[in-house]
């Protein structure tokens, strides 16, 4: 079995974030981490690289030293890892970067893609799918539970207050939940072999069946208005009242907002 893992490297928002004048992040001037959703697909295809001999290759798309997260899910369990980078991707939008992917994963054999549900700086929901889309084959979003049988993958779907148990043939693309699992530790050895392994970089030049008019800034029909760090918040209400008409105000509220 064949398995990649798309990944991202993403703001620490911890430090603060920082945007460029067009309104885009300015990733090269943030701290950055591995996407929590991503992070618990690459645990969930380590799982199954454990439990079936799965190969298991990690793809991104970013800035040269998106590098790293490839050695850190490398020194996870990963068996490749291959950056995708070029100056005419940036500034891409998500239908711009699962053009990229989606180019890139059509020089791979892969039986399972995985990508996170969503990224922590964009929370769109969007690439995972899209990327379902442009290759034509099935996508299962939500998956709280992975597992496989034969040549399909059962994935327990993650809905409401309840879950969908959901069956499709392979090649199929997955997204996976961060509730997914608990993703295992970095080993001294894997560190190790990770930070002497080589790299796979391709550029544009790489990327099959994309048209140059879908990818990077220009080819991104998302177009930024404002960007902000910070919500600035009112003052709200203030009220002076004794402790039993207090009381009578904040059920009051309550209803007025339908919260009972």
């Amino acid at each position: 079995m064949k398995i990649v893992v798309c990944i991202k490297q993403v703001p620490d928002t911890k430090g603060g974030v920082k945007f460029n004048p067009d309104g885009t992040l300015d990733r090269a001037a943030m701290m950055t981490i591995m996407n929590p959703d991503d992070k618990a697909g690459l645990e969930a295809a380590l799982r199954l690289k454990d439990q079936y001999g799965a190969e298991v290759t990690a793809l991104t798309m970013g800035l040269p030293k998106a590098a790293d997260v490839l050695r850190e899910a490398m020194a996870m369990g990963a068996d490749k890892g291959i950056l995708v980078t070029d100056r005419v991707l940036g500034g891409a939008d998500t239908w711009a970067t699962s053009q990229t992917l989606a180019g890139a994963l059509r020089n791979l054999e892969y039986d399972l893609i995985i990508t996170g549900r969503q990224a922590i700086d964009g929370d769109t929901a969007q690439v995972g799918p899209q990327i379902s889309e442009h290759l034509n084959i099935p996508v299962i979003s939500y998956a709280q539970k992975i597992q496989i049988e034969g040549d399909s993958v059962i994935v327990e779907r993650q809905f409401d207050d309840r879950y969908h148990v959901l069956k499709a043939k392979m090649p199929c693309l997955i997204t996976a939940l961060a509730e997914l699992n608990e993703p295992r530790y970095m080993t001294p050895g894997g560190i190790f072999d990770a930070c002497s392994a080589e790299i796979t970089v391709w550029g544009r030049n790489d990327l099959k069946d994309v048209e140059d008019s879908n990818l990077g800034l220009k080819g991104s029909p998302t177009q930024i208005a404002k960007a902000s760090d910070k919500v600035r918040k009112g003052a709200g209400e203030k009220v002076s009242l004794d402790p039993a008409e207090s009381v009578d105000y904040i059920v009051g509220k309550l209803k007025e907002k339908h919260v009972i």
